[in-house]
């Protein structure tokens, strides 16, 4: 019988970038009020993949975004990101991990109101201790490279939709993270700016990338290389 170090080092395959292996996530386990949000969930994520995790609302893709990016923890099983099982790392690890090697993007932005572009994007990095010079001239490198360089100095109030999307792709960029997570990244956008945010992460994943979109909209992941679909806790296709 194979332990969990067993599966472990399996997953240290350097392509691959996130492996789940037989994760299941329970809530008030053992009570009347018992959910199995995640059940028996196994998957890869490879180096340089544009993938899709896809399923209606109270389908588990939720649950295993927050498992994959190091936000909560399975009740069983395993995960393995970047060479490391983090499934039984503490809060504190945790939190080192998703600093260093995630970037999140979130349907609502998580921008800081009071601050600019060019200070939301450099904020990952000042939590990094990237001194300010170097600071800036990245965060303005990625702006750039986001067709912001015109915007760098507006705060959230004074963006769209679609601009506000674009700092907070730059801003998961900053430390330059081995995945980038972006859950429902379009579904606050009309369709024309969701469309140019979607083109954003192919030019991404071209440049070599490794990024995973959430979702609830078939649409949107048509538009992804590969679609993990997601049921009632369960991968399906």
């Amino acid at each position: 019988m194979k332990t969990d170090k067993d599966i472990a080092d399996k997953d240290t395959d350097k392509n691959i970038i996130v492996a789940c292996r037989n994760v299941w996530k329970i809530y008030n386990e053992g009570t009347p009020a018992e959910v199995r949000a995640l059940q028996d969930v196994s998957l890869e994520i490879r180096e340089g993949e544009f993938a899709s995790i896809q399923g209606s609302s109270g389908s588990g893709k939720s649950t295993l975004m927050h498992c994959i990016g190091c936000l909560d923890k399975p009740t069983r099983g395993i995960i393995n990101f970047d060479g490391e099982d983090v499934s039984k790392l503490g809060e504190d690890m945790l939190a080192l991990v998703r600093r260093r090697k995630i970037g999140f993007v979130f349907q609502f932005f998580n921008l800081v109101p009071s601050l600019t572009a060019l200070e939301n994007v450099e904020l990952p990095m000042l939590f990094n201790r990237v001194d300010e010079n170097n600071r800036k001239r990245k965060a303005e490198e990625l702006l750039g490279l986001v067709g912001l360089e015109k915007r760098m100095g507006h705060r959230q109030a004074e963006l769209s939709g679609g601009e506000r999307q674009r700092v907070a792709i730059a801003r998961a960029l900053a430390n330059d993270p081995a995945l980038i997570l972006a859950d429902e990244p379009t579904g606050n956008l009309d369709s024309k700016s969701g469309s140019e945010i979607l083109e954003i992460f192919r030019e991404l994943n071209r440049a070599g990338r490794t990024v995973v979109v959430v979702t609830h909209d078939p649409q949107i992941a048509k538009a992804t290389e590969r679609t993990i679909k997601i049921k009632d806790g369960k991968i399906i296709e």
